[in-house]
């Protein structure tokens, strides 16, 4: 899946809890990887090119809170898509991992496309979320340093493939 550019220290040490699956049920299936994003989809194309320039190549579900956004998701190599609010909680509730601008968790953010619905189904889903701070959610994170967008989508990225390896 990833290759040796993913850096260990970037692994949490213990972040599975699914508790409903074995690990061999999980190495017998892939795990699913949803990415969401809504306005023009720059945050999941972003993902999702850095995620395939690293050489992954699995399945990645690409999911925009409007057509704009899936369509950008699956010009960057997504290899499905689905719209709307319905697509972003039935898939968050179904994936292992959810990424996306961390606004997904907060309800009418990213000017009003997150809507309440959207934002509890996926801040209740038990997959683990790896999001990403943006100035635009108008939301401050204590102990964080702000970093140019690019470093955090490849951090965002890092992180994704090492959760994939880990198996969650």
């Amino acid at each position: 899946m990833a290759g040796a550019d993913v850096p260990t220290a970037v692994c949490a040490p213990d972040v599975g809890r699914r508790g409903t699956r074995t690990r061999r049920q999980k190495e017998e299936t892939e795990l699913k990887l949803v990415v969401i994003d809504g306005q023009g989809g720059g945050f999941g194309k972003a993902i999702i090119e850095a995620l395939r320039a690293k050489g992954y190549a699995g399945d990645i579900l690409a999911v925009g809170t409007n057509a704009l956004a899936t369509s950008a998701m699956l010009k960057a190599g997504a290899s499905a898509g689905a719209t709307g609010e319905n697509a972003a909680a039935v898939n968050a509730a179904r994936a292992d991992i959810v990424t996306g601008p961390l606004g997904l968790v907060m309800a009418n953010s990213m000017l009003g496309e997150c809507t309440p619905a959207m934002a509890a189904a996926i801040a209740q889903s038990p997959a683990v979320k790896v999001l990403v701070p943006a100035a635009k959610c108008n939301v401050q994170v204590a102990g964080f340093a702000p970093k140019p967008l690019g470093e955090l989508i490849e951090d965002a990225a890092r992180k994704v493939l090492c959760l994939l390896e880990q198996g969650v």
